[in-house]
């Protein structure tokens, strides 16, 4: 006889587990529903022709379910049901759903914006069937429907009526942008899109008043079978009377207000010279207090406008980011209308009308850290002078400070240390270009900025001091809304380590990575480009991609051949021995080349689920002057913003396990990661997740004398890490907590069973792993 002992915390485990389904599904979710009505369980849309997208069908639908999360459990119908009949305003109603009650009016009313929206993408004799089934026990209904779209309708041939014949000769000359044209489908959306490039096109020549009311459509499909003749209409609306307006106009005065509080529009000018100093220049006028006053030079660099230049409503767009960049004003606001002399001309006035932010701004934040179980304290102090020198120059400085109480287990001892961090940092922004002529007059129109930044950082951890003095040089700028680049053309960092732990020198003295952990100071240049189309309160789907790319130490190591300098003899600070370099300020100088890039996409199915999946490639290559990449450069992986089954720094290189005893300290050359996590809203201010996550670190240099550690090609996919787990997401509006528990899946650390847990052993604590944050992982 065989007897199995089960664990009394699996018992309990299970009970619970038990407890929570039977109180979920214990509850009715016919409760709040009319005896004599049904629940609308499930809506289902059927299509025969693939072009048409089934989501997008939906949204036409009047009547749909009760939101799912999980993709199956109505939870916020649940929490609904879950309230009292006798308290109509009780808390659960309000963060519950209320029961989607089946119409049958609302099904006929679907049917019909099924076909309208069919018909409009030229889908005149579509088909649409509905069916509901109604079970009387269960009190529910599901809707099918089902789409037929017969044959799409295709444009034969555009007629093209143009009032003017410099509007024909405007339209003409742009055709090659045309969204329609013959054989297209007869789509009303890909109408509207014509429509609205026609009306951007004549007011980026000047026609301030052109609207789309002056752009129509006449289709006539009775001439041929199943296409269309469409006769476009160009200016052919205007009346008489106003025909003098659809003509070019050109910006005549620019006024610029720069005044506290919200500018009522219907202020004149004249007033305003009453409460404000005063400054012209040219065609310009600039209002303003002595409290907020900005030199005119400001202006010249951000108005992407001149007097006398024909009206382009692109320039006008250019100019509101331009002065949005600059992070100066609470309220922009940019008008244009004609002047009052002289009468019935084709000149506008320019009214730019600016609310500026508090000058000078202090800020305190205290948070409190968790850094996979150690938990600490952190804190910030930050000043920032929005104005410094009259031209919108930013100056910030901060202090950072943190301390972490860490620990780890050597043999049976629990070792206590409390890691600090402390520095200052300051930076100046100018919202231009400082440089060469022919650099400024590259970028006038890129929204440019030039940042200078200074920075000290002291480190104390179990293993060793360190201090970081750095400055930094560097541009960045727009070349779109969602498009950023950064160019930093001096990164400089000297790093001093000292008061090292002797067991930590005792265990990497005879590894090839304990050269990362010497003095050394790294003169780089580094780029990046950023495209984000994620947006805070949107729902829509959204793209990330960020390149950098930097290189250290190739000017230094070039002069450093080229003036014949000697090499200067480097002492080992980990070990005995000593080795000769080029150095700088008695310093020997890191030399790489070093390129990741990023990639997000989030997908967003309703308010209350989306997923986002991210995946991440890095590689530094260190060669000449430093043959190992400085340590706070290498990758590392773990922890609650990468694989979050493992604690930060624990997971590799390769298959590489370091010592039990060992503080985690693991990173290397190579990272790839890859992440994806299912988000679902559950009650006000509480999210909850399901995340998976695979990845790992490997070494690009074959002197690195830890096991396992090499990146081979024909290797390396077998040793990625992989760990799933579940967390939840407070959401208090100016932050989000973060709480996730990690489970590992595959430890490619692992000999047996080829890294995989699940079928090969027993689960043990070191196999979870509990990480606090602020913010989305990804």
């Amino acid at each position: 006889m065989i007897h199995k002992t089960i664990p009394y915390s699996s018992i309990a485990g299970k009970l619970v587990a038990l407890a929570f389904l039977a109180l979920i599904f214990s509850c009715s979710p016919v409760k709040f529903v009319p005896k004599d009505r049904y629940l609308l369980n499930k809506v289902e849309v059927d299509v025969d022709n693939s072009e048409i997208n089934k989501e997008e069908a939906k949204v036409q639908i009047r009547q749909k379910e009760n939101y799912k999360i999980l993709g199956f459990a109505k939870f916020h119908l649940w929490l609904y049901n879950l309230s009292s009949k006798n308290k109509p305003g009780s808390w659960l109603k309000r963060i519950g759903e209320p029961p989607e009650i089946y119409d049958e009016a609302l099904v006929g009313a679907s049917r019909d914006r099924l076909k309208q929206y069919l018909g409009n993408k030229g889908f005149f004799r579509a088909r649409v069937d509905s069916e509901a089934n109604l079970n009387e026990k269960k009190q529910k209904a599901n809707v099918k429907y089902r789409i037929e779209t017969g044959e799409q309708y295709k444009i034969r041939e555009i007629n093209y009526h143009i009032s003017d014949s410099a509007l024909q000769s405007i339209f003409f000359r742009d055709s090659t942008q045309a969204v329609i044209s013959e054989g297209t489908p007869f789509d009303f959306n890909l109408l509207e899109e014509q429509r609205a490039q026609i009306v951007n096109l004549f007011k980026n020549e000047g026609y301030y008043y052109f609207t789309k009311d002056e752009v129509s459509y006449l289709a006539d499909s009775s001439l041929h079978e199943k296409e269309i003749v469409l006769d476009l209409y160009i200016g052919s609306n205007a009346r008489q009377e106003e025909t003098r307006k659809f003509k070019p106009h050109y910006l005549n005065h620019f006024y610029i207000s720069v005044l506290p509080g919200t500018i009522p529009g219907s202020l004149a000018q004249s007033n305003l010279g009453q409460f404000s100093d005063t400054i012209h220049w040219e065609n310009h006028t600039l209002f303003s207090t002595p409290e907020f006053k900005y030199r005119p030079g400001l202006f010249r660099s951000l108005l992407q406008m001149e007097s006398g230049a024909l009206y382009r409503i692109a320039d006008a767009r250019h100019t509101f980011d331009a002065f949005n960049r600059l992070r100066q004003f609470r309220f922009i606001d940019i008008q244009f209308n004609e002047p009052d002399f002289p009468k019935d001309s084709n000149l506008l006035d320019c009214h730019i009308r600016l609310a500026p932010l508090s000058k000078q701004a202090v800020s305190f934040d205290i948070e409190g850290t968790n850094t996979s179980g150690n938990l600490g304290i952190a804190g910030n102090v930050n000043y920032q002078h929005r104005n410094m020198f009259r031209g919108a120059e930013v100056f910030r400085f901060n202090i950072k400070g943190a301390m972490e109480r860490q620990q780890r287990v050597n043999g049976n001892v629990t070792e206590y240390f409390n890691t600090r961090e402390i520095g200052p940092e300051a930076s100046l922004t100018f919202p231009k270009i400082l440089g060469p002529k022919q650099l400024v007059n590259a970028f006038w129109n890129l929204l440019p900025k030039t940042v200078f930044t200074l920075g000290y950082n002291f480190q104390r951890r179990p293993e060793y001091t360190r201090t970081i003095a750095s400055l930094k040089f560097g541009y960045d700028w727009m070349t779109s809304e969602y498009r950023k680049h950064t160019w930093n053309l001096l990164d400089f960092n000297m790093v001093n380590l000292y008061q090292f732990d002797p067991g930590f020198i005792d265990r990497i003295k005879d590894l090839y990575i304990k050269s990362s952990f010497t003095d050394h100071l790294i003169l780089a240049s580094n780029y990046s480009f950023v495209y984000n189309t994620q947006r805070l309160g949107t729902t829509n789907n959204y793209t990330y991609l960020r390149f950098n790319v930097e290189s250290a130490g190739n000017l230094l190591y070039l002069l450093s051949e080229t003036l014949d300098r000697p090499y200067s003899q480097v002492i080992d600070s980990i070990g005995p021995g000593s080795a000769e370099f080029y150095t700088l300020v008695n310093t020997r100088f890191a030399q790489y080349v070093k390129s990741d890039v990023e990639f997000r996409y989030g997908h967003i199915f309703d308010k209350y689920n989306s997923v986002v999946g991210r995946a991440f490639l890095g590689v530094g290559l260190p060669y000449g002057n430093f043959d190992v990449l400085p340590f706070e450069k290498k990758y590392f992986t773990g922890g609650a913003n990468g694989i979050r089954a493992w604690q930060v720094r624990s997971l590799g290189p390769g298959t590489y396990r370091a010592p039990a005893t060992d503080y985690p300290n693991q990173s290397s050359d190579i990272k790839l990661e890859a992440n994806i996590e299912y988000r679902f809203s559950l009650i006000g201010f509480l999210e909850g997740a399901l995340f998976l996550d695979a990845g790992n670190i490997w070494a690009i240099n074959e002197k690195d004398n830890r096991p396992g550690a090499q990146f081979k090609l024909n290797e390396f996919y077998k040793q990625l890490a992989l760990g799933t787990g579940t967390g939840f997401r407070f959401d208090f509006s100016y932050f989000i907590f973060r709480l996730d528990l990690g489970m590992k899946l595959r430890d490619p650390s692992q000999a047996g069973g080829n890294g995989w847990i699940p079928g090969h052993r027993k689960y043990t604590g070191d196999d979870f792993n509990i990480s606090f944050a602020i913010g989305y992982p990804f």
